[in-house]
């Protein structure tokens, strides 16, 4: 008896908590206390394995290049302006985004989930003269986001079709 109670617990109580706590935004984590630029680039990734950049080589010495954070920038062929406008329009159409700030050459942009609402914030950073778009993904908790900003950013990358 006590085995099946243990097992109501495990698979059908606990379970329920944890979508009761995310539709209440226990798991939404706080907002970073400084999104934005640091010396001209957007922050490193974190060293955990739940954020993704294409910066991570140029902080010093490549701390934070681990090759789960490492991931491509956003190329583009068309003009600066309209690329971050087409950028601008995938992110205003994606389920669950929210665009926090931007401006010509930035966006920040929160995606939550939709049902255990957890939040991660995404940046985006135009270098028109290396022809890019460099981006910055983390998600607020955890220490894993098994791969969901990498898979995020390349959704996007491809939806956007800025070549």
């Amino acid at each position: 008896m006590r085995t099946l109670a243990f097992l109501a617990v495990i698979f059908l109580i606990l379970p329920l908590l944890v979508f009761a706590g995310g539709q209440f935004g226990l798991l939404k984590g706080r907002p970073p206390a400084e999104p934005g630029l640091r010396e001209g680039k957007l922050k490193p990734p974190s060293r955990t394995s739940n954020s993704v950049s294409s910066q991570a080589e140029q902080w010093p010495e490549g701390e934070f290049a681990s090759e789960y954070a490492t991931i491509e920038p956003l190329r583009f062929t068309q003009d600066s302006a309209l690329a971050m406008n087409r950028l601008r329009d995938v992110l205003a159409g994606w389920p669950g985004a929210r665009i926090i700030d931007e401006s010509p050459d930035y966006i920040y942009v929160q995606f939550e989930t939709r049902w255990l609402r957890f939040v991660d914030d995404c940046e985006f950073l135009l270098d028109p003269a290396a022809r890019v778009i460099h981006v910055r993904s983390a998600a607020r908790i955890g220490r894993r986001d098994f791969k969901v900003n990498r898979a995020r950013v390349e959704a996007i990358r491809r939806r956007a079709d800025l070549r």
